[in-house]
């Protein structure tokens, strides 16, 4: 039985262009899902289409121990955009595999075991990151896990201090949580998981697989908080839908990161379409333009759907309409009814994650079908 892994939808998709998604049937969707944040620039754009095509056409594979000018282009334009003194730059295949590796380049650097999670957070499926993922569903059958992880609540800085101590290598967080419900942290408490992880010698992880490149307002979520970790995982829209990730690291961590790699670690057609994608993230402003479309179907939502849900929240263009009834069929009714794609974050909350170069007026369409539905 093929594709037994994932449930499928009854929408078999066929193209993209933009905002939108085209079916076999030709039908016409806003996609307000953008597969889980990985298309940024929308479906499609020409310059990533480009890149990537030449790069094909030139060479498909090398592998990393051969300097490649995509390859290394891309070292270079992560660090240049990374937080503060981050310069070290790993590539891979996917979030998971981001972080994956920072808890392995965590664990060397410090010759710690102990990991710190926070309660709700998602950072994986693969053995590691699974274990510093809080859902029991997504761990049933898969154990033993590594060991050695604990969770606190998340936003909780008392926690978060009284947890951390000489044994911790990292802390991991994510700035926003997005499978836990689209949870948003303060500048307060991101601030001092910083100072408590220097304090105690730690490494502080920042988990923006799904808030980088633009996603929250900011190019990181990092930046809205100024705050620098010693790691930054980013993944998903990094390529524009092609599989690529990256953990950023601090030289501290770099220096003394264990023996690690990954045969697909940084290819060419890869690196290529994420240069690509960074360069026109950078060119045309868009997580400037996140903020603003973001507010603006913030603002929206809480004008139109009010008593009828239980909160509107989020930043940028990610963000949870926690409902009063499962999110499941409010998603069926959009796609099937509106035309809209859509996402889950848990039983009752839909996510909103469009292509960051959304319009106000997707935003009316969004706003509209949901008041149509739910109110």
């Amino acid at each position: 039985m093929s594709g037994f892994v994932f449930s499928e939808k009854p929408i078999s998709i066929e193209r993209g262009e933009g905002v939108y998604l085209y079916d076999t049937n030709d039908t016409e969707y806003l996609d307000f899902g953008a597969s889980y944040a990985c298309t940024p620039v929308g479906h499609c754009h020409p310059e990533v289409v480009e890149a990537t095509t030449d790069q094909v056409e030139r060479l498909m594979y090398v592998q990393a121990s051969y300097p490649n000018a995509p390859r290394t282009a891309l070292y270079e334009q992560l660090a240049d955009v990374a937080p503060g003194d981050i310069d070290n730059v790993w590539l891979c295949n996917s979030g998971t595999e981001a972080n994956e590796a920072a808890l392995k380049f965590s664990r060397h650097a410090t010759g710690r075991s102990k990991i710190v999670a926070t309660m709700q957070a998602f950072h994986g499926r693969t053995m590691g990151t699974l274990a510093a993922t809080w859902k029991d569903e997504y761990k049933e059958g898969f154990g033993p896990l590594a060991g050695d992880v604990e969770f606190v609540p998340y936003g909780d800085s008392e926690a978060m201090a009284e947890a951390v101590d000489e044994e911790t290598a990292a802390v991991i967080v994510e700035p926003l949580q997005g499978e836990g419900g689209i949870n948003p942290a303060s500048t307060e408490y991101l601030q001092a998981v910083r100072e408590t992880t220097e304090d105690a010698g730690a490494a502080m992880i920042l988990d923006e697989i799904q808030t980088g490149l633009g996603r929250t307002g900011t190019l990181w979520a990092a930046d809205a908080h100024d705050v620098v970790p010693d790691v930054l995982t980013t993944a998903k829209g990094l390529g524009s839908g092609l599989p690529i990730g990256a953990t950023l690291v601090k030289d501290w961590i770099a220096e003394d990161c264990g023996n690690h790699g990954s045969t697909f670690s940084g290819g060419p057609v890869v690196t290529a379409a994420a240069g690509a994608t960074l360069d026109v993230i950078e060119r045309e402003n868009v997580p400037a333009h996140a903020a603003e479309v973001g507010d603006y179907l913030v603002d929206r939502l809480d004008d139109a759907l009010g008593d009828e849900v239980r909160e509107v929240r989020g930043e940028g263009l990610m963000v949870g309409v926690e409902v009063k009834r499962g999110a499941n069929p409010i998603l069926r009714d959009l796609a099937i009814d509106h035309q809209i794609l859509a996402l889950p974050a848990g039983r009752s909350v839909v996510r909103l994650l469009p292509p960051l170069t959304v319009e106000r007026e997707h935003a009316d369409e969004v706003v509209d079908a949901l008041e149509a539905i739910i109110a």
